[in-house]
């Protein structure tokens, strides 16, 4: 199998955890959705899968939404992706699924179509896919992606007409200690093929933090350059909290790029996630935050790339005292909990 194709591969572990995640903001920020199908996986237990939603609004805040339920589906074939989870099924280049009303839980559904730029392998290099470290493998499928359809959250429909994104999928055996996600797009002047998308991780090593390591990359007209990696953890300086943070990351021949990223905590959104050994992150996710990126190269003039409310930011922690309400959904299926039908 290639190391990054994009293939459901949660059927043939024993303990681990697989998601599939797309993003969108309206041209003009300060609304936007995050979609995610995820299948967890616990040592000696049948895998279970969960679709989580929020839509963001900066004037009204967000609004979220989950499901468990237990007997996700996977097949491969020649059309790509395919993960069905509770009657929502991702597809090559489509989503859609529904969510229905129980207890405090809003009903959703969403049916969006989405085409993109070809994918991004956030790791160095393609033989770490299937190497045991780093036990997260993050891949964009899309690092940027144009978007159609519609979202309907809590009684409220939205239209998607062709508005910027990405989509990604991760998986692995085990979260890292502590996570960051910046992505960035639609900047002021620039086209679509202008972006960042990158990841930083720490990992336990024993009872020591290792330091960051960050993967990915910034595309500059359309020309992708690496960021981060092994090589340059000591050119990573991260300074981060639950609402934003700022990154130097360095990159080949002399490149390096300051990133200040984030949002007002009333854009944040905060989740729970399970790890497959029982544990817990507790996660702060905006998908309209704003973003300020300065590119420096050498005998080029600084470039200065700037967003309103279409930057993604996520801070995967072991804090509880982040300040941030942690939405009321578990990962664990209520048998009373039934199987939403997808969208005709």
């Amino acid at each position: 199998m290639d190391a990054g194709a994009p293939v459901a591969r949660f059927t043939g572990m024993t303990a681990g955890y697989e998601s599939y995640y797309l993003r969108a903001t309206a041209p003009e920020g300060g609304r936007g959705f995050w979609l995610r199908y995820t299948v967890r996986v616990a040592r000696g237990e049948q895998p279970t899968g969960s679709l989580w939603l929020t839509w963001f609004d900066a004037s009204d805040g967000p609004v979220a939404t989950k499901l468990t339920v237990p007997g996700p589906e996977a097949a491969d074939g020649a059309a790509g992706p395919r993960l069905q989870i509770g009657g929502a099924t991702f597809g090559d280049g489509w989503a859609v699924g529904a969510i229905g009303h129980a207890d405090h839980r809003p009903e959703a559904q969403w049916d969006i179509a989405f085409t993109g730029e070809p994918r991004l392998e956030h790791l160095a290099q393609s033989r770490l896919y299937t190497a045991p470290l780093p036990r997260t493998k993050p891949v964009s499928l899309h690092p940027f992606a144009r978007f159609t359809g519609s979202v309907s959250i809590d009684g409220r429909h939205h239209d998607i007409n062709n508005w910027p994104g990405m989509v990604g999928h991760n998986w692995g055996s085990q979260h890292a200690e502590r996570w960051i996600w910046v992505h960035g797009l639609h900047f002021d002047g620039a086209g679509d093929d202008t972006w960042i998308d990158v990841v930083l991780g720490r990992v336990k090593v024993g009872p020591v933090l290792a330091p960051w390591v960050a993967g990915g990359a910034i595309s500059i007209d359309g020309v992708r350059t690496p960021l981060g990696g092994i090589g340059r953890i000591l050119g990573t300086k991260v300074a981060e909290h639950p609402t934003g943070a700022r990154l130097s990351l360095g990159g080949p021949d002399g490149l390096s790029v300051e990133v200040d990223v984030g949002a007002g905590r009333e854009r944040f959104v905060g989740w729970s996630y399970a790890d497959p050994n029982g544990n817990t992150h507790d996660v702060a996710n905006c998908s309209i935050a704003d973003i300020e990126i300065r590119v420096s190269r050498p005998e080029r003039p600084e470039l200065v790339l700037r967003a309103g409310g279409t930057a993604a930011y996520e801070l995967g922690m072991r804090e509880v005292d982040h300040g941030i309400a942690i939405q009321p959904f578990i990962d664990i299926p209520r048998p009373e909990v039934g199987r939403p039908e997808p969208l005709a």
